[in-house]
Protein backbone atom coordinates (compact mmCIF):
# COMPACT_ATOMS: atom_id res chain seq x y z
CA UNK A 1 0.00 0.00 0.00
CA UNK A 2 3.06 2.43 -0.27
CA UNK A 3 2.31 5.32 -2.17
CA UNK A 4 -1.17 4.85 -2.36
CA UNK A 5 -3.32 7.42 -4.21
CA UNK A 6 -6.94 8.47 -2.86
CA UNK A 7 -9.13 11.44 -3.30
CA UNK A 8 -9.92 12.54 0.22
CA UNK A 9 -8.39 11.69 3.59
CA UNK A 10 -9.82 11.54 6.95
CA UNK A 11 -8.07 11.32 9.57
CA UNK A 12 -9.84 10.55 13.08
CA UNK A 13 -12.75 7.88 13.06
CA UNK A 14 -14.74 9.77 15.98
CA UNK A 15 -17.83 11.24 14.67
CA UNK A 16 -17.01 14.30 13.28
CA UNK A 17 -14.67 12.21 10.99
CA UNK A 18 -17.56 9.38 9.80
CA UNK A 19 -19.96 12.24 9.63
CA UNK A 20 -17.96 13.70 7.31
CA UNK A 21 -17.11 11.10 5.61
CA UNK A 22 -20.62 9.88 5.34
CA UNK A 23 -22.20 13.32 4.11
CA UNK A 24 -18.69 13.55 1.73
CA UNK A 25 -20.12 10.10 0.11
CA UNK A 26 -22.97 11.73 -0.48
CA UNK A 27 -21.06 14.48 -2.52
CA UNK A 28 -19.12 12.64 -4.37
CA UNK A 29 -19.85 8.71 -5.14
CA UNK A 30 -16.74 8.27 -7.64
CA UNK A 31 -14.25 9.13 -5.20
CA UNK A 32 -11.92 7.03 -3.04
CA UNK A 33 -12.57 8.62 0.42
CA UNK A 34 -10.53 6.52 3.55
CA UNK A 35 -11.07 7.19 7.13
CA UNK A 36 -7.97 6.53 9.06
CA UNK A 37 -7.98 5.84 12.95
CA UNK A 38 -5.26 5.46 15.37
CA UNK A 39 -7.30 3.40 17.61
CA UNK A 40 -8.91 -0.21 17.36
CA UNK A 41 -12.32 0.78 17.51
CA UNK A 42 -14.88 3.67 16.21
CA UNK A 43 -16.37 6.59 18.54
CA UNK A 44 -13.51 8.57 20.08
CA UNK A 45 -14.48 10.07 22.92
CA UNK A 46 -17.87 8.09 22.87
CA UNK A 47 -17.05 4.62 24.41
CA UNK A 48 -19.72 2.51 25.19
CA UNK A 49 -18.63 -0.86 27.11
CA UNK A 50 -21.10 -3.44 28.20
CA UNK A 51 -20.46 -4.97 31.96
CA UNK A 52 -19.91 -8.24 32.78
CA UNK A 53 -22.89 -10.40 33.70
CA UNK A 54 -25.35 -7.38 33.02
CA UNK A 55 -27.15 -7.49 30.08
CA UNK A 56 -29.78 -4.42 30.35
CA UNK A 57 -27.19 -1.90 31.04
CA UNK A 58 -24.29 -0.23 29.08
CA UNK A 59 -21.39 1.34 30.31
CA UNK A 60 -21.09 5.13 29.33
CA UNK A 61 -17.01 5.97 29.88
CA UNK A 62 -17.56 8.30 27.68
CA UNK A 63 -20.19 10.88 26.48
CA UNK A 64 -23.21 10.05 27.72
CA UNK A 65 -25.63 12.36 27.32
CA UNK A 66 -27.44 14.92 24.89
CA UNK A 67 -29.76 17.91 25.61
CA UNK A 68 -32.85 17.13 23.71
CA UNK A 69 -34.54 20.63 23.87
CA UNK A 70 -31.82 22.67 22.66
CA UNK A 71 -29.09 20.51 20.74
CA UNK A 72 -30.73 20.04 16.94
CA UNK A 73 -27.98 19.15 14.81
CA UNK A 74 -27.77 16.07 17.21
CA UNK A 75 -31.64 15.50 17.28
CA UNK A 76 -31.99 15.57 13.84
CA UNK A 77 -29.01 13.34 13.19
CA UNK A 78 -30.68 10.69 15.15
CA UNK A 79 -34.07 11.44 13.32
CA UNK A 80 -32.63 10.91 10.06
CA UNK A 81 -30.23 7.82 10.94
CA UNK A 82 -33.31 6.24 12.10
CA UNK A 83 -35.06 6.78 8.78
CA UNK A 84 -32.45 4.56 7.49
CA UNK A 85 -32.22 1.54 10.04
CA UNK A 86 -34.45 -1.12 10.21
CA UNK A 87 -36.54 -1.01 13.46
CA UNK A 88 -34.86 -3.44 15.67
CA UNK A 89 -31.53 -1.23 14.69
CA UNK A 90 -32.87 2.32 16.16
CA UNK A 91 -31.07 4.39 17.96
CA UNK A 92 -33.36 5.14 20.84
CA UNK A 93 -33.06 7.63 23.87
CA UNK A 94 -34.55 7.15 27.66
CA UNK A 95 -34.98 10.56 30.29
CA UNK A 96 -31.59 10.74 31.74
CA UNK A 97 -32.41 11.93 35.76
CA UNK A 98 -29.54 14.12 37.39
CA UNK A 99 -30.66 15.64 40.98
CA UNK A 100 -33.27 14.05 42.48
CA UNK A 101 -34.04 15.79 45.75
CA UNK A 102 -33.39 12.36 48.34
CA UNK A 103 -30.01 12.29 46.82
CA UNK A 104 -26.90 13.18 48.76
CA UNK A 105 -24.93 16.07 49.08
CA UNK A 106 -21.42 14.99 51.35
CA UNK A 107 -19.64 18.53 51.61
CA UNK A 108 -17.04 19.54 54.63
CA UNK A 109 -18.09 16.13 56.26
CA UNK A 110 -21.30 17.07 56.48
CA UNK A 111 -24.44 14.78 55.28
CA UNK A 112 -26.77 16.08 53.28
CA UNK A 113 -30.13 15.60 50.80
CA UNK A 114 -29.60 17.40 47.80
CA UNK A 115 -33.61 19.26 49.08
CA UNK A 116 -31.34 20.30 52.01
CA UNK A 117 -30.16 23.20 49.79
CA UNK A 118 -33.42 24.86 49.86
CA UNK A 119 -35.46 23.53 52.86
CA UNK A 120 -32.48 23.44 55.53
CA UNK A 121 -30.47 25.65 54.53
CA UNK A 122 -28.85 26.23 57.94
CA UNK A 123 -27.51 22.59 57.68
CA UNK A 124 -25.05 23.97 54.78
CA UNK A 125 -21.91 23.91 56.00
CA UNK A 126 -20.65 26.81 54.06
CA UNK A 127 -20.60 30.88 55.05
CA UNK A 128 -23.07 31.99 52.06
CA UNK A 129 -24.69 35.52 51.92
CA UNK A 130 -28.30 36.56 53.04
CA UNK A 131 -28.70 36.50 49.20
CA UNK A 132 -26.63 32.54 48.37
CA UNK A 133 -29.01 30.78 51.51
CA UNK A 134 -31.16 28.55 50.36
CA UNK A 135 -30.17 28.37 46.84
CA UNK A 136 -28.75 25.26 45.36
CA UNK A 137 -25.38 25.59 43.60
CA UNK A 138 -26.86 26.42 39.79
CA UNK A 139 -29.08 28.69 41.05
CA UNK A 140 -26.28 30.72 42.66
CA UNK A 141 -24.18 31.01 39.47
CA UNK A 142 -27.51 31.90 37.19
CA UNK A 143 -28.26 34.48 39.99
CA UNK A 144 -24.32 35.81 39.07
CA UNK A 145 -24.62 35.77 35.27
CA UNK A 146 -28.01 37.50 35.49
CA UNK A 147 -25.82 40.57 37.45
CA UNK A 148 -23.40 40.22 35.00
CA UNK A 149 -25.22 40.37 31.41
CA UNK A 150 -28.76 41.40 32.60
CA UNK A 151 -31.95 40.00 31.20
CA UNK A 152 -29.46 36.92 29.47
CA UNK A 153 -31.20 34.65 31.80
CA UNK A 154 -34.46 35.05 30.26
CA UNK A 155 -36.15 31.56 29.35
CA UNK A 156 -37.07 33.08 26.06
CA UNK A 157 -33.97 33.51 24.65
CA UNK A 158 -32.24 30.82 22.24
CA UNK A 159 -28.76 29.96 22.73
CA UNK A 160 -27.71 31.63 19.79
CA UNK A 161 -29.70 35.26 20.96
CA UNK A 162 -27.38 34.43 24.76
CA UNK A 163 -24.23 33.99 22.81
CA UNK A 164 -24.99 37.22 20.38
CA UNK A 165 -25.68 39.31 24.05
CA UNK A 166 -22.27 37.73 25.76
CA UNK A 167 -20.69 38.45 22.27
CA UNK A 168 -21.22 42.23 22.87
CA UNK A 169 -21.09 43.03 26.20
CA UNK A 170 -19.05 44.28 28.45
CA UNK A 171 -18.31 44.28 31.98
CA UNK A 172 -16.81 47.11 34.00
CA UNK A 173 -16.24 48.38 30.87
CA UNK A 174 -13.98 45.08 29.38
CA UNK A 175 -15.62 43.19 26.82
CA UNK A 176 -16.59 39.66 28.10
CA UNK A 177 -14.69 37.87 25.69
CA UNK A 178 -11.42 39.66 27.68
CA UNK A 179 -12.99 38.36 30.83
CA UNK A 180 -12.32 35.48 32.82
CA UNK A 181 -15.39 33.34 34.15
CA UNK A 182 -13.81 32.90 37.46
CA UNK A 183 -12.84 36.44 38.02
CA UNK A 184 -16.66 37.87 37.44
CA UNK A 185 -17.81 35.33 39.60
CA UNK A 186 -16.00 36.23 42.39
CA UNK A 187 -17.01 40.23 42.07
CA UNK A 188 -20.66 39.12 42.15
CA UNK A 189 -20.96 36.49 44.59
CA UNK A 190 -19.18 35.38 47.56
CA UNK A 191 -15.81 33.33 47.63
CA UNK A 192 -18.03 30.82 50.11
CA UNK A 193 -20.40 31.20 47.66
CA UNK A 194 -18.29 30.22 44.45
CA UNK A 195 -17.05 27.25 46.37
CA UNK A 196 -20.04 25.63 47.47
CA UNK A 197 -21.20 25.86 43.52
CA UNK A 198 -18.18 24.51 42.59
CA UNK A 199 -18.26 21.53 44.99
CA UNK A 200 -22.65 20.82 45.27
CA UNK A 201 -21.92 20.91 41.24
CA UNK A 202 -20.08 18.36 40.82
CA UNK A 203 -17.73 20.11 38.18
CA UNK A 204 -14.43 22.10 38.96
CA UNK A 205 -13.10 23.46 35.55
CA UNK A 206 -16.97 24.80 34.37
CA UNK A 207 -16.34 27.54 36.82
CA UNK A 208 -12.50 28.10 36.71
CA UNK A 209 -11.19 30.99 34.28
CA UNK A 210 -12.10 30.55 30.62
CA UNK A 211 -13.77 32.97 28.24
CA UNK A 212 -16.64 34.61 29.85
CA UNK A 213 -18.44 35.50 26.86
CA UNK A 214 -17.95 31.49 25.70
CA UNK A 215 -18.74 30.02 29.48
CA UNK A 216 -22.02 32.02 30.49
CA UNK A 217 -23.92 30.75 27.77
CA UNK A 218 -22.66 27.66 28.14
CA UNK A 219 -23.62 27.15 31.40
CA UNK A 220 -26.70 28.27 31.12
CA UNK A 221 -27.04 25.60 28.43
CA UNK A 222 -26.30 22.79 30.26
CA UNK A 223 -26.75 23.71 33.91
CA UNK A 224 -29.10 27.16 34.02
CA UNK A 225 -32.53 26.96 32.99
CA UNK A 226 -34.31 23.60 32.74
CA UNK A 227 -31.97 21.14 31.07
CA UNK A 228 -33.95 18.11 30.00
CA UNK A 229 -31.00 15.30 29.25
CA UNK A 230 -31.38 12.31 27.21
CA UNK A 231 -28.97 8.68 27.26
CA UNK A 232 -28.72 6.00 25.04
CA UNK A 233 -30.40 2.64 24.77
CA UNK A 234 -27.58 1.15 23.18
CA UNK A 235 -24.75 3.37 24.01
CA UNK A 236 -23.70 6.81 22.42
CA UNK A 237 -21.04 4.95 20.21
CA UNK A 238 -23.77 3.76 18.25
CA UNK A 239 -24.09 7.19 16.52
CA UNK A 240 -20.69 7.22 14.75
CA UNK A 241 -20.85 3.50 14.32
CA UNK A 242 -23.96 3.73 12.52
CA UNK A 243 -22.66 6.47 10.65
CA UNK A 244 -19.26 4.42 9.79
CA UNK A 245 -21.73 1.19 8.57
CA UNK A 246 -23.30 3.58 6.50
CA UNK A 247 -20.42 4.90 4.89
CA UNK A 248 -18.86 1.54 4.21
CA UNK A 249 -21.85 0.27 2.54
CA UNK A 250 -21.92 2.77 0.28
CA UNK A 251 -18.21 2.36 -0.50
CA UNK A 252 -16.58 4.01 1.98
CA UNK A 253 -12.99 2.61 3.31
CA UNK A 254 -12.21 2.91 7.40
CA UNK A 255 -8.72 1.56 8.66
CA UNK A 256 -8.00 1.33 11.96
CA UNK A 257 -5.21 1.32 13.91
CA UNK A 258 -3.38 3.95 11.91
CA UNK A 259 -1.99 6.47 13.50
CA UNK A 260 -0.74 9.76 11.87
CA UNK A 261 2.51 10.44 12.24
CA UNK A 262 3.16 13.35 10.35
CA UNK A 263 2.38 15.17 6.58
CA UNK A 264 3.66 17.49 4.26
CA UNK A 265 1.68 19.67 1.32
CA UNK A 266 3.82 19.49 -1.92
CA UNK A 267 3.14 19.85 -5.69
CA UNK A 268 -1.16 20.14 -5.38
CA UNK A 269 -1.41 16.87 -2.97
CA UNK A 270 -0.70 15.55 0.51
CA UNK A 271 1.66 12.95 1.70
CA UNK A 272 0.51 10.86 5.00
CA UNK A 273 3.30 9.43 6.98
CA UNK A 274 1.40 6.43 8.59
CA UNK A 275 2.22 3.82 10.79
CA UNK A 276 5.88 1.45 9.71
CA UNK A 277 6.93 3.88 6.65
CA UNK A 278 3.57 3.40 5.02
CA UNK A 279 3.04 7.21 2.48
CA UNK A 280 -0.63 7.48 1.60
CA UNK A 281 -0.87 10.38 -1.09
CA UNK A 282 -4.39 12.16 -1.06
CA UNK A 283 -5.55 15.88 -2.67
CA UNK A 284 -7.50 16.99 0.36
CA UNK A 285 -7.15 16.30 4.12
CA UNK A 286 -9.23 16.64 7.19
CA UNK A 287 -7.97 16.07 10.44
CA UNK A 288 -11.02 15.22 12.52
CA UNK A 289 -8.79 15.48 15.91
CA UNK A 290 -8.63 16.64 19.37
CA UNK A 291 -6.85 19.26 20.05
CA UNK A 292 -4.00 17.49 22.05
CA UNK A 293 -3.76 15.00 18.89
CA UNK A 294 -2.92 18.22 16.17
CA UNK A 295 -0.45 19.29 18.93
CA UNK A 296 1.43 16.04 19.04
CA UNK A 297 1.43 15.79 15.34
CA UNK A 298 2.45 19.55 14.78
CA UNK A 299 6.00 19.24 15.13
CA UNK A 300 6.41 16.80 12.26
CA UNK A 301 3.68 18.18 9.90
CA UNK A 302 4.80 22.14 8.75
CA UNK A 303 1.68 22.99 7.69
CA UNK A 304 0.29 22.97 11.38
CA UNK A 305 3.19 24.91 12.69
CA UNK A 306 1.83 27.54 10.83
CA UNK A 307 -1.47 27.52 12.53
CA UNK A 308 -0.33 26.72 15.81
CA UNK A 309 -1.83 30.26 16.78
CA UNK A 310 -5.40 28.97 15.91
CA UNK A 311 -4.98 25.37 17.34
CA UNK A 312 -3.69 27.27 20.82
CA UNK A 313 -6.82 29.17 21.00
CA UNK A 314 -8.76 26.64 23.19
CA UNK A 315 -7.50 24.74 26.58
CA UNK A 316 -8.04 20.80 26.91
CA UNK A 317 -9.45 20.10 30.24
CA UNK A 318 -9.43 16.44 32.16
CA UNK A 319 -12.21 13.78 32.60
CA UNK A 320 -12.35 11.02 34.52
CA UNK A 321 -15.05 8.00 34.71
CA UNK A 322 -15.27 5.46 36.76
CA UNK A 323 -17.96 2.65 36.80
CA UNK A 324 -18.18 -0.11 38.72
CA UNK A 325 -20.64 -3.42 39.46
CA UNK A 326 -22.37 -5.02 42.53
CA UNK A 327 -24.70 -8.11 42.97
CA UNK A 328 -27.65 -5.24 44.04
CA UNK A 329 -28.20 -1.70 44.22
CA UNK A 330 -27.02 -1.27 47.68
CA UNK A 331 -27.56 2.44 47.45
CA UNK A 332 -30.90 2.45 47.92
CA UNK A 333 -31.09 1.66 51.86
CA UNK A 334 -29.75 5.37 51.53
CA UNK A 335 -32.54 6.92 51.33
CA UNK A 336 -34.74 8.44 54.14
CA UNK A 337 -38.56 7.76 56.17
CA UNK A 338 -40.71 10.99 54.54
CA UNK A 339 -43.42 12.60 57.00
CA UNK A 340 -45.79 10.11 56.13
CA UNK A 341 -43.75 7.06 56.79
CA UNK A 342 -42.90 5.96 53.20
CA UNK A 343 -39.51 4.93 52.65
CA UNK A 344 -37.99 7.15 49.80
CA UNK A 345 -34.85 4.99 48.13
CA UNK A 346 -31.83 6.57 46.74
CA UNK A 347 -32.36 4.99 43.37
CA UNK A 348 -31.52 7.22 40.08
CA UNK A 349 -29.72 10.54 39.33
CA UNK A 350 -26.83 11.51 41.26
CA UNK A 351 -25.09 12.18 44.50
CA UNK A 352 -22.32 14.88 45.14
CA UNK A 353 -19.53 15.35 47.48
CA UNK A 354 -16.14 17.48 47.91
CA UNK A 355 -14.11 13.95 47.82
CA UNK A 356 -12.44 13.20 45.06
CA UNK A 357 -15.14 10.82 43.62
CA UNK A 358 -16.97 13.89 43.28
CA UNK A 359 -20.05 12.61 41.31
CA UNK A 360 -21.77 9.43 41.62
CA UNK A 361 -24.29 8.54 39.09
CA UNK A 362 -26.78 5.43 40.14
CA UNK A 363 -27.14 4.20 36.60
CA UNK A 364 -30.20 3.48 35.05
CA UNK A 365 -31.40 0.17 33.24
CA UNK A 366 -30.94 0.60 28.76
CA UNK A 367 -34.61 1.54 29.22
CA UNK A 368 -33.85 4.45 31.78
CA UNK A 369 -35.71 2.87 34.58
CA UNK A 370 -33.78 2.19 37.94
CA UNK A 371 -32.03 -0.52 38.79
CA UNK A 372 -33.93 -2.12 42.11
CA UNK A 373 -32.78 -5.18 42.51
CA UNK A 374 -30.10 -7.69 41.36
CA UNK A 375 -26.96 -7.05 39.40
CA UNK A 376 -26.13 -3.26 39.26
CA UNK A 377 -24.10 -0.26 38.17
CA UNK A 378 -22.48 2.91 39.28
CA UNK A 379 -21.38 5.73 37.71
CA UNK A 380 -18.88 5.88 40.51
CA UNK A 381 -16.41 8.60 39.46
CA UNK A 382 -17.11 11.36 37.54
CA UNK A 383 -14.78 13.81 38.20
CA UNK A 384 -12.72 16.59 36.45
CA UNK A 385 -10.02 19.36 37.22
CA UNK A 386 -7.45 18.30 39.76
CA UNK A 387 -9.85 15.74 41.01
CA UNK A 388 -8.44 13.68 38.05
CA UNK A 389 -4.62 13.79 39.70
CA UNK A 390 -5.98 12.04 42.40
CA UNK A 391 -6.54 8.62 40.81
CA UNK A 392 -2.63 9.02 39.31
CA UNK A 393 -1.34 7.33 42.04
CA UNK A 394 -3.65 4.55 41.70
CA UNK A 395 -3.15 3.37 37.99
CA UNK A 396 -0.27 2.56 35.78
CA UNK A 397 1.65 5.73 34.10
CA UNK A 398 -0.93 7.14 31.31
CA UNK A 399 1.96 7.12 28.91
CA UNK A 400 2.36 3.42 28.90
CA UNK A 401 -1.75 2.65 29.00
CA UNK A 402 -1.52 5.04 25.69
CA UNK A 403 0.93 2.88 24.01
CA UNK A 404 -0.08 -0.35 25.20
CA UNK A 405 -3.80 0.30 23.67
CA UNK A 406 -5.13 -1.32 26.64
CA UNK A 407 -4.40 -0.71 30.95
CA UNK A 408 -1.69 -1.75 31.81
CA UNK A 409 -3.57 -2.59 34.83
CA UNK A 410 -5.34 -5.46 33.28
CA UNK A 411 -1.72 -7.13 33.12
CA UNK A 412 0.02 -6.11 36.28
CA UNK A 413 -2.20 -5.28 39.04
CA UNK A 414 -5.93 -6.82 38.54
CA UNK A 415 -8.82 -6.42 40.38
CA UNK A 416 -9.27 -10.11 41.42
CA UNK A 417 -13.37 -10.92 41.29
CA UNK A 418 -15.47 -13.19 39.79
CA UNK A 419 -14.94 -11.41 36.94
CA UNK A 420 -11.53 -11.05 35.86
CA UNK A 421 -9.86 -12.44 32.44
CA UNK A 422 -13.47 -12.75 31.12
CA UNK A 423 -13.37 -10.34 27.58
CA UNK A 424 -16.68 -11.24 25.31
CA UNK A 425 -17.75 -9.25 22.19
CA UNK A 426 -20.48 -6.18 23.11
CA UNK A 427 -23.86 -6.39 21.04
CA UNK A 428 -24.99 -3.72 18.61
CA UNK A 429 -21.53 -3.63 16.74
CA UNK A 430 -19.21 -2.25 19.81
CA UNK A 431 -16.10 -3.97 19.56
CA UNK A 432 -14.19 -2.55 22.97
CA UNK A 433 -14.76 -4.51 26.00
CA UNK A 434 -14.94 -3.74 29.52
CA UNK A 435 -11.84 -5.76 30.59
CA UNK A 436 -9.75 -3.36 27.88
CA UNK A 437 -10.51 -0.45 30.71
CA UNK A 438 -10.67 -2.42 34.08
CA UNK A 439 -9.64 -0.45 36.88
CA UNK A 440 -6.80 -1.62 39.55
CA UNK A 441 -7.07 -2.85 42.65
CA UNK A 442 -5.63 -0.05 44.57
CA UNK A 443 -8.16 2.23 42.37
CA UNK A 444 -10.94 0.02 43.34
CA UNK A 445 -10.29 -0.07 46.84
CA UNK A 446 -9.97 3.69 47.64
CA UNK A 447 -13.75 4.40 45.28
CA UNK A 448 -15.03 1.89 47.64
CA UNK A 449 -14.00 3.83 50.84
CA UNK A 450 -14.93 6.72 49.79
CA UNK A 451 -18.74 5.39 48.82
CA UNK A 452 -18.97 4.62 52.00
CA UNK A 453 -18.11 7.89 53.30
CA UNK A 454 -20.23 9.62 51.14
CA UNK A 455 -22.96 7.25 51.59
CA UNK A 456 -22.82 7.47 55.23
CA UNK A 457 -22.26 3.70 55.42
CA UNK A 458 -20.13 1.12 57.56
CA UNK A 459 -20.11 -1.30 55.23
CA UNK A 460 -20.99 -1.51 51.03
CA UNK A 461 -20.89 -5.09 49.11
CA UNK A 462 -17.89 -6.06 47.14
CA UNK A 463 -17.32 -5.09 44.13
CA UNK A 464 -17.85 -7.54 41.35
CA UNK A 465 -16.19 -5.53 38.63
CA UNK A 466 -14.85 -2.07 37.85
CA UNK A 467 -13.56 0.23 34.51
CA UNK A 468 -12.21 3.18 34.26
CA UNK A 469 -10.95 5.93 31.65
CA UNK A 470 -8.95 8.90 31.78
CA UNK A 471 -9.38 11.62 29.21
CA UNK A 472 -6.50 13.31 29.82
CA UNK A 473 -4.40 10.60 27.91
CA UNK A 474 -2.85 11.01 25.16
CA UNK A 475 -3.81 11.38 21.92
CA UNK A 476 -6.85 13.39 23.90
CA UNK A 477 -5.38 15.30 26.38
CA UNK A 478 -8.63 15.86 28.18
CA UNK A 479 -12.25 15.29 27.95
CA UNK A 480 -13.59 18.72 26.89
CA UNK A 481 -11.56 21.61 25.61
CA UNK A 482 -12.93 25.22 26.50
CA UNK A 483 -11.92 28.80 24.94
CA UNK A 484 -8.85 30.84 26.45
CA UNK A 485 -9.44 34.25 27.80
CA UNK A 486 -9.12 37.21 24.80
CA UNK A 487 -10.27 35.07 21.64
CA UNK A 488 -12.91 35.90 20.05
CA UNK A 489 -13.98 32.67 19.23
CA UNK A 490 -16.85 33.06 17.07
CA UNK A 491 -13.71 34.26 14.41
CA UNK A 492 -11.34 31.37 15.26
CA UNK A 493 -14.43 28.78 15.45
CA UNK A 494 -14.74 29.27 11.12
CA UNK A 495 -11.90 30.44 10.31
CA UNK A 496 -9.86 27.38 11.67
CA UNK A 497 -12.18 24.47 9.38
CA UNK A 498 -9.89 25.84 6.47
CA UNK A 499 -7.16 27.49 7.91
CA UNK A 500 -4.89 28.24 4.88
CA UNK A 501 -6.23 30.05 1.91
CA UNK A 502 -4.91 28.01 -0.71
CA UNK A 503 -4.36 24.58 0.64
CA UNK A 504 -7.07 22.20 1.05
CA UNK A 505 -6.47 21.45 4.85
CA UNK A 506 -9.58 21.63 7.18
CA UNK A 507 -9.99 20.53 10.56
CA UNK A 508 -13.16 20.14 12.74
CA UNK A 509 -14.14 18.77 16.26
CA UNK A 510 -15.53 19.58 19.07
CA UNK A 511 -13.10 21.79 20.44
CA UNK A 512 -13.36 25.09 17.98
CA UNK A 513 -17.07 25.02 19.11
CA UNK A 514 -20.05 26.86 20.41
CA UNK A 515 -21.00 23.39 22.03
CA UNK A 516 -17.38 22.79 23.61
CA UNK A 517 -17.67 19.06 25.71
CA UNK A 518 -21.14 17.92 23.41
CA UNK A 519 -21.36 16.28 20.01
CA UNK A 520 -23.28 19.16 19.22
CA UNK A 521 -20.06 21.01 18.73
CA UNK A 522 -18.55 17.89 16.76
CA UNK A 523 -21.33 17.98 14.56
CA UNK A 524 -21.28 22.20 14.11
CA UNK A 525 -18.04 22.48 13.14
CA UNK A 526 -18.26 19.44 10.78
CA UNK A 527 -21.15 21.40 9.27
CA UNK A 528 -18.87 24.83 8.93
CA UNK A 529 -16.00 22.77 8.08
CA UNK A 530 -18.54 20.81 5.04
CA UNK A 531 -19.43 24.11 3.75
CA UNK A 532 -15.92 25.52 3.25
CA UNK A 533 -14.81 22.28 1.90
CA UNK A 534 -18.02 22.32 -0.49
CA UNK A 535 -18.06 25.98 -1.24
CA UNK A 536 -21.27 26.17 0.15
CA UNK A 537 -23.43 28.44 2.37
CA UNK A 538 -22.76 28.04 5.99
CA UNK A 539 -25.06 29.54 8.70
CA UNK A 540 -23.31 32.01 10.36
CA UNK A 541 -25.48 33.51 13.33
CA UNK A 542 -28.54 35.33 12.29
CA UNK A 543 -27.81 35.30 8.32
CA UNK A 544 -26.86 32.99 5.50
CA UNK A 545 -23.61 33.79 4.27
CA UNK A 546 -21.68 31.87 1.23
CA UNK A 547 -18.43 30.82 2.40
CA UNK A 548 -16.29 33.43 0.53
CA UNK A 549 -18.07 36.31 2.17
CA UNK A 550 -18.48 35.11 5.22
CA UNK A 551 -14.40 34.78 5.70
CA UNK A 552 -14.23 38.77 4.94
CA UNK A 553 -17.19 40.04 6.93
Amino acid sequence: MSNEQIDIAIVGGGISGVYSAWKLQKEFPGKKIVVFEGSDHIGGRLLSVKPPHITDMVAELGGMRILENNQKLIVDLIAELNTLLPADEQITLYDFPVDEPQNIAFLRGVFLRLSDFATHPDKVPYNLSFLEKGDGPGTIIVNAIEQIVPGITDISLTDEERREMTKNATFDGLPLYKCGFWNLLYRVISSEGYQFSMDAGGYDSTVLNWNAADAIPWYLSDFGISPHYKGFTNGFQQVPITLANLFETGGGDIRLNQQLRGFEWMNDHFELALNEGEIISTGKLILAMPRRALDLLSPHSPKLQEIQPLISTVTPRPLFKLFTTYGSPWWRISGYTDADGNFVPVESGRSVTDLPVRQTYYWPKSDGTPSIRGRSMLLASYDDGNNVGFWDGLRPQRKLGWQEGRSHAVLNDPFIGEDDNEIKAVDGGLNQTWDQYKAPRRMVIEIARQLRQMHDLDYTPIVRSAAFRDWGEDPYGGGWNSWNIGVKSWEVRDQIVHPIADCPLYICGEAYSDAQGWVEGTLQTADIMLASFLNKPVNAGKKTLPVAEMEHS
